[in-house]
């Protein structure tokens, strides 16, 4: 057998099991905002969440025992009250999220961080709300954002994804009798060609959909712009861990701003009479 064959014959068993193992999936409506790809699942909702939950609740612990949990009452209450705007709204992108365990909590910590686990674990740090002296708004725009990720259920897409990269090397190196360089070329391949654009894709789709939910919420959507500069400026033109992976500046700029324009209705709408 040719080398041509083996990898053609590798390729074929790959595809094979791939797109039978694989789900395809829509995790959430469209909304406002049109956000409505598809997506290949390996592992299931309830995997993933059960995990997230278990991780959850080991990172709280851990900041408990160091005295770093929920230390200013006052920070903590401006926190969930936003979470308590934004929550409802995200049964417009899949009505299940109403049935999640919710968890806000805030991290005694210099980091500017924050993230929301599958099934609705959410942490924010207390140096993102300190340093960056965010609004409500602000801290709407994040917390619409990493709620998004969450909706979209991007870590079980790229567990999923990650999962299928692994069986690929490892069907297509036995395929060819190769050894393990083979397999860190291969394995960096697809890192660079599946992961990372996915990467930059997630960060886009919960851009739009973290808008939408602030604008149903009644916070001004155009605060993701103006949060993005600050943060920006804050960190020196590079920005915080937690977004590194995000677009451009200028192009993440030029595009919450035409989604803040969309969701402009909603806002206004959510916002009539309000003090």
């Amino acid at each position: 057998m040719t080398m041509k064959t083996r990898w053609g014959h590798a390729a074929l068993v790959v595809a094979t099991l791939l797109t039978a193992a694989c789900q395809s999936v829509q995790t959430t409506q469209g909304g406002a905002v049109g956000v409505d790809r598809s997506q290949a699942m390996l592992v299931s909702s309830a995997e993933v969440e059960q995990a997230s939950a278990q991780q959850y609740q080991q990172v709280l612990s851990t900041a408990r025992e160091k005295d770093a949990l929920n230390r200013d009452a006052a920070q903590l209450r401006r926190v969930r009250a936003v979470a308590d705007r934004l929550i409802p709204q995200t049964t417009v992108f899949r009505p299940d999220a109403a049935k999640w365990q919710w968890e806000v909590n805030v991290l005694e910590s210099d980091q500017l961080n924050a993230w929301c686990m599958a099934g609705g674990k959410i942490a924010f740090y207390s140096g993102l709300i300190e340093q960056l002296e965010l609004t409500d708004a602000e801290i709407a725009a994040i917390m619409g954002h990493e709620i998004a990720h969450a909706l979209r259920e991007h870590s079980r897409e790229r567990v999923s994804r990650s999962m299928a990269t692994g069986m690929g090397v490892a069907i297509v190196s036995a395929a060819l009798g190769i050894g393990q360089l083979g397999n860190d070329l291969m394995g960096s391949l697809a890192k660079v060609t599946f992961e990372l654009p996915n990467s930059r894709l997630h960060e886009t789709e919960a851009d739009r959909i973290g808008v939408e939910l602030a604008a149903r919420a009644g916070y001004d959507p155009y605060a993701a712009v103006g949060l993005w500069k600050k943060m920006a400026a804050a960190s020196k033109g590079s920005p915080p861990q937690f977004l590194s992976t995000h677009p451009s500046h200028d192009t993440r700029q030029r595009d919450l701003a035409q989604y803040a324009e969309r969701v402009m209705p909603l806002y206004r709408k959510a916002s009539a009479g309000k003090p």
